[in-house]
């Protein structure tokens, strides 16, 4: 009876159990829903606020209240060729957030002075609040813009289009990274509705089938004005002729405009002062595209508001007619590697007096009435050149970080008075901490037999790890990265740059992940790049260079031979043998000493066996005479 009771007792306490279990998740599907919903209404109440910023921006800019940043790029020099009504862009820019974006072909591994030229004006609508978008053109550049030549650009492999899309997306990187910094420099509002991007047109381009690109574009686009732009007839009359890739390249340009254009609201392109006739054609491409979609609900808003503009920068040349960033024929580069921060420096400083004010407002994001006064000051004593002192400062800020751009000054002796311009303070690159300025040099060559090492010691090998122990635990940790498609199970896709975490796999794996069978990109961090060139090992050796961890260069090897020279003296002629058996008495007699303290010496391993073996013989006595005590 008691246990029917227990039974009976206990028997409606089990519906009870499953509605609190119930109860529990209905309480936790709802604080995940509550959580959504925040998440959801906090990103709703950022895009209003962001909103209603921009209407009070634009009504104090039509009462006069604010400058209008077309105005601000008008005054400073950056707008040359305008396609589209300047007082409906004006209007446009006013009333809208629009984006504008800036686009580079990869087809060198480096920037150059000359770019910087469409991408200020872009970083100064950054400032004013627009969304800004660096475009990388993984997919255009193997095809190559033929705009101003009249011989068609060499193909490019596809180990060197990797290999140039990494470092220009890394220089982008470093780029940005100073903008922000120049940004909090001069005072510029941090506005979260101003996005910022660094994209790859290979993302889109390389999904893009023939029959979708002639159904949404090329059946509707007409021959005839393609055939009158300037690039095409001078190229057929004058030049080697035109590739079919040649003659659809503002084409598959226009391809990028509109698919930027419908997915994140970029309505304006920055181009280069030949880029006029590329972006009047990505603009009547974004038109057709637009016109002649065929879904309703897939439309485009059309209208003068939601026209796609753009404009150019003027060509720019020195006094002496040179275009500009050019010495001696060769290009002023970005890359600390190919044109140090000294010769940077340098290159603004020999500016002349004619053109340096000129510079101050392209190449500078100082306001004008400090510009007039550096003029101002400047020309009281041109012998100074305080101009261009300023200049360089301000441009080697902008590349390589104000702490490198301070060292130069110092260097060329640029006496800044009894105060130092402003500076932003990072870590030195001697603290181990990497960052967009103290990355170290991202191209190297190593022999090709390393790809016989383990994944571990070739992040050694590569300088990315200070020992293997250290590159095994970066591998297990996941802290280390080979560029190529995700899951590692096959390479890179040309014109991509995709990562992927290295794993501890066989060392014969690792070739899997070469490209064109001579190159591999690794990365540790952020900012720490390696594009490892493979080479032959007879061209390694005659380098007479050597890699960490590398067989045959270290310590051991040192003593070797340090034995063998003091046999040849002694006029004796050793075998390997009798050299590894005197290398180990050598190493029995010899002690080890701390590294900077020679006067402390740590003993031998037979001195220490010896010592442990004396104490166990101490301890045994020991307790031998205790117990005879004790029975005592």
């Amino acid at each position: 009876m008691a246990a029917r009771l227990s039974a009976a007792a206990l028997a409606p306490l089990r519906p009870i159990s499953s509605s609190v279990c119930a109860a529990r998740q209905l309480s936790q599907s709802l604080l995940q829903s509550q959580q959504t919903r925040g998440v959801a209404q906090t990103y709703l109440k950022k895009v209003a606020e962001g909103e209603e910023r921009w209407k009070a921006r634009a009504e104090r800019i039509q009462n006069g209240e604010q400058r209008h940043v077309w105005d601000i790029l008008d005054e400073r020099g950056y707008i040359k060729d305008v396609a589209g009504n300047t007082d409906r862009i004006k209007e446009v820019m006013r009333i809208k957030r629009i984006g504008a974006y800036v686009g580079i072909d990869p087809t060198a591994d480096s920037l150059h002075v000359g770019h910087m030229l469409p991408l200020m004006p872009l970083f100064w609508l950054w400032f004013h609040g627009y969304p800004a978008v660096t475009l990388i053109g993984g997919s255009t550049a193997r095809i190559g813009d033929p705009t101003g030549r009249l011989q068609s650009r060499e193909h490019i492999t596809n180990s060197d289009i990797s290999k140039n899309i990494t470092k220009i997306h890394y220089q982008l990187s470093k780029l940005w990274h100073n903008v922000v910094q120049m940004r909090i420099k001069y005072g510029y509002e941090d506005d979260w509705a101003a996005k910022r991007s660094l994209l790859n047109n290979n993302m889109w381009l390389q999904g893009l089938t023939l029959y979708d690109f002639i159904k949404r574009l090329a059946r509707d686009t007409r021959i005839g004005p393609m055939l009158s732009r300037d690039t095409a007839k001078r190229k057929l009359t004058d030049g080697d002729g035109m590739s079919l890739g040649e003659f659809m390249y503002p084409l598959l340009q226009g391809w990028d405009f509109w698919h930027m254009y419908n997915k994140i609201g970029v309505q304006m392109q920055i181009g280069g002062s030949d880029q006029y006739g590329n972006i009047v054609s990505g603009i009547e491409s974004l038109k057709t595209i637009r016109e002649t979609e065929e879904a309703p609900y897939a439309r485009m808003e059309s209208g003068w508001q939601h026209d796609p503009i753009g404009f150019t920068v003027p060509l720019l040349t020195d006094s002496a007619g040179v275009k500009f960033g050019k010495s001696a024929g060769n290009a002023i580069w970005l890359d600390e590697f190919k044109t140090s921060a000294f010769e940077l420096y340098g290159y603004f400083m020999r500016r002349t007096d004619d053109e340096v004010e000129k510079l101050l407002k392209l190449f500078t994001f100082l306001p004008m009435p400090k510009i007039q006064s550096i003029m101002e000051e400047h020309n009281a004593d041109p012998a100074k050149r305080i101009a261009q002192h300023n200049l360089a400062f301000e441009f080697v800020s902008l590349i390589h970080g104000s702490q490198k751009a301070l060292e130069e000054a110092q260097q060329h002796s640029f006496r800044f008075g009894g105060e130092l311009p402003s500076i932003v303070k990072e870590p030195a690159a001697s603290s181990g901490i990497i960052n967009a300025n103290t990355a170290p040099r991202s191209d190297i060559k190593l022999p090709r037999s390393v790809m016989k090492l383990s994944p571990a010691k070739l992040l050694f090998a590569t300088g990315l790890a200070p020992s293997a122990a250290e590159g095994q635990r970066l591998v297990k940790m996941q802290g280390a990265y080979v560029a190529a498609q995700p899951g590692q199970k096959r390479g890179l896709v040309p014109g991509n740059l995709n990562w992927t975490p290295m794993k501890m796999w066989y060392p014969e794996e690792t070739s899997k992940f070469l490209l064109d069978d001579r190159m591999l990109i690794l990365r540790k961090g952020k900012h720490n790049v390696r594009i490892v060139e493979l080479v032959d090992d007879e061209e390694w050796k005659a380098s007479g260079e050597f890699y960490p961890g590398e067989p045959y260069t270290g310590e051991v090897r040192r003593r070797k031979q340090e034995i063998i020279a003091q046999a040849a003296e002694d006029g004796k002629t050793l075998t390997m043998t009798q050299v590894n058996k005197m290398l180990k008495k050598k190493g029995r007699q010899e002690g080890l000493r701390v590294a900077n303290n020679p006067d402390i010496e740590l003993p031998t391993k037979t001195e220490v066996r010896e010592r442990v073996r004396l104490t166990h013989m101490h301890k045994k006595e020991e307790r031998r005479t205790r117990g005879d005590e004790h029975e005592w």
